[in-house]
């Protein structure tokens, strides 16, 4: 349940012609498998255009369970235009083994072309003119750097003291591959007048000025472990109209596991609430959450990455986390974040024995960091490089659309705004599922 599809377009006219009225149709319970497969053809600011197929099958068994899952399998195979492939498989279950819920990711990303600023926020500068290749020290690849991604995750849940209430155990592999941006690679086929200039990277003047250790710069693995508490009292797991979702995590990723001189210890609270305003149509959902490094050393190719007990995110920054801010904007030992969105059911219908609805929303992202990547801000070539700004927060504002079949496959489309010039200038997000 990922990535998303231009299929909005087509359920759109099939709405036009098909839609019955504004109050939902009687729902008949799911049993057995069911499935959503589509092209993966999609639209990210950050990514680019998005082709290739994905599908999402779901078992509900003998629907005692409807409109909850008993398995969910999702499987993608896309490209992007901006360099980006992407092979993953997805697995969600809480009945793979009794009272337990078992999610297990694998997943394989190479990207071209992926967003670096730096680190700190705002205390990496963002100009402009340097990803304009009509400047002479410019390129459009000047805030970019090659990574290829192996990732494989399993995590584990279960009932503690009530049913509210659940441990969590997992165990995390990250291989990476990071180097500076293949320009014979990006410029071939080009016209030469459409070639990006070739110069230094932001990533080559921070390697160059060992912000990038050397003995890590092309990147490295991490093997880490997973623990903590989980509380949820959602009502549903698609888009909840009330309860909340709590979760504590500790994440461990020692030196004897094969880490080396990398090994730390991360903490992480997420905080998700919902509340309802209008019944079966408007509710406002909330997320708050912080994670940031105990004790140890982390390395900066695991920066981008923000966990919570159902998932990874990549990014932060861009469609998962402040909508509109540039991808990877703000990279740091510490980060806090908020999500606020305000939710409407605007329209309910049924196609073809299936069950939709139109939701609409408007919402106001914000994150800022609040422990920095340390660097050693005495050396000239590291202090040409950042700037004394000061660690305000980053906001993105916006809209967003989506279409819900059956209450768990959701089409999404948002279009966000950055408040600050030194984050960007807004985005398109489609993709699957709502942010939380």
């Amino acid at each position: 349940m990922r990535k998303g599809s231009l299929l909005l377009i087509l359920a759109l006219a099939m709405i036009s012609a098909e839609a019955q009225n504004d109050s939902l149709v009687a729902k008949p319970v799911k049993k057995g498998w069911t499935f959503g497969a589509l092209p993966a053809i999609a639209y990210n600011t950050d990514e680019g255009f998005r082709y290739g197929a994905l599908a999402n099958f779901f078992n509900y068994g003998d629907g005692s369970t409807y409109p909850a899952y008993m398995h969910s399998l999702y499987f993608e195979w896309s490209r992007t235009t901006k360099g980006n492939g992407q092979n993953n498989f997805f697995y969600d279950s809480p009945y793979l083994i009794p009272n337990t819920r078992t999610t297990f990711d694998l997943m394989y990303l190479t990207e071209q072309a992926l967003d670096f600023y730096g680190f700190n926020g705002y205390e990496a500068n963002y100009n402009r003119n340097k990803e304009d290749d009509t400047q002479p020290d410019g390129s459009r690849m000047y805030y970019r750097l090659d990574r290829k991604l192996l990732r494989v995750t399993a995590d584990f849940q279960r009932r503690f003291l009530h049913d509210d209430y659940k441990w969590l155990g997992g165990a995390g592999f990250f291989g990476l591959n990071i180097g500076t941006v293949n320009f014979n690679s990006i410029n071939d086929g080009l016209d030469e007048e459409d070639q990006a200039n070739v110069i230094p990277t932001l990533y080559d003047q921070y390697k160059d000025a060992g912000i990038i250790p050397s003995d890590i710069g092309d990147g490295g693995n991490t093997i880490y472990l997973k623990a903590g508490l989980v509380h949820d009292t959602r009502d549903q797991l698609a888009n909840p109209m009330k309860g909340m979702w709590t979760e504590g995590l500790l994440i461990a990723a020692p030196g004897f596991l094969g880490n080396g001189d990398y090994g730390y210890l991360q903490g992480v609270f997420i905080h998700r609430h919902y509340f309802t305003l209008v019944p079966g149509r408007l509710s406002i959902a909330n997320r708050l959450g912080y994670q940031g490094v105990l004790t140890g050393n982390m390395p900066y190719y695991m920066l981008p990455f923000i966990y919570s007990s159902y998932k990874t995110s990549d990014g932060f920054g861009g469609a998962k986390t402040i909508r509109g801010v540039k991808r990877n904007r703000i990279q740091a030992n510490g980060l806090a974040y908020g999500n606020f969105e305000l939710r409407y059911k605007a329209l309910k219908f049924a196609i073809a024995r299936q069950d939709f609805y139109i939701s609409t929303s408007g919402f106001l992202d914000v994150g800022m960091v609040t422990q920095k990547y340390k660097m050693d801000y005495d050396n000239p070539a590291v202090s040409s490089l950042v700037t004394s700004a000061s660690m305000k927060p980053h906001l993105g504002t916006g809209i967003g659309i989506h279409i819900v079949m059956n209450e768990n496959f959701v089409v999404a489309v948002n279009y966000g705004v950055a408040l600050d010039e030194q984050d960007g200038d807004s985005g398109v997000y489609i993709g699957l599922n709502f942010l939380y």
